[in-house]
């Protein structure tokens, strides 16, 4: 499974205009639920902020993968975010956030949801990559850059 496979385009946030992780994560549950109509935003950003409570999901290196997991859905959804400005996320390296990849999977989900978590952090391990995805000018291109970089790895 790729990621560009779980992540509509339309859930792709150009410009994040939130300065904190509470906000940011809020920010994060409105594009998936552009594509999600029928999710509960308050039980989304709960799960969220209960496992930021384990301890921040912001790895380093401007990048952020917040995620938990639901009762009720389907499959895997993801959410791609930029932030120009960055965002205090309580990242491991305590620098800002700038790229986020949001993923809530269903409550019962193992494998897909480690596998996919290991994939984002392949693909923001590469600085050109997380470059590319900074300067791309909006949703398409960013998607585009995803698409790209998948082919090619």
């Amino acid at each position: 499974m790729k990621i560009s496979e779980l992540l509509d385009p339309r859930a792709i946030v150009a410009d994040l205009q939130a300065r904190d992780k509470t906000k940011a994560l809020a920010e994060l549950t409105d594009a998936l639920l552009t594509c999600e109509p029928s999710l509960d935003r308050d039980e989304v950003i709960a799960v969220l902020q209960e496992r930021e409570k384990l301890g921040s999901t912001g790895i380093g290196d401007g990048v952020a993968i917040p995620h938990g997991k639901l009762a009720g859905i389907p499959e895997l959804k993801l959410v791609f975010g930029r932030s120009k400005a960055g965002v205090d996320f309580e990242s491991m390296d305590g620098q800002p956030a700038y790229l986020f990849f949001l993923l809530i999977a269903p409550e019962e989900s193992v494998g897909v949801h480690l596998k996919t978590l290991a994939k984002i952090s392949k693909l923001l391990k590469d600085s050109s990559v997380r470059k590319k995805l900074m300067e791309a000018p909006g949703q398409q291109e960013i998607y585009q850059v995803i698409l790209d970089e998948e082919d090619s790895a």
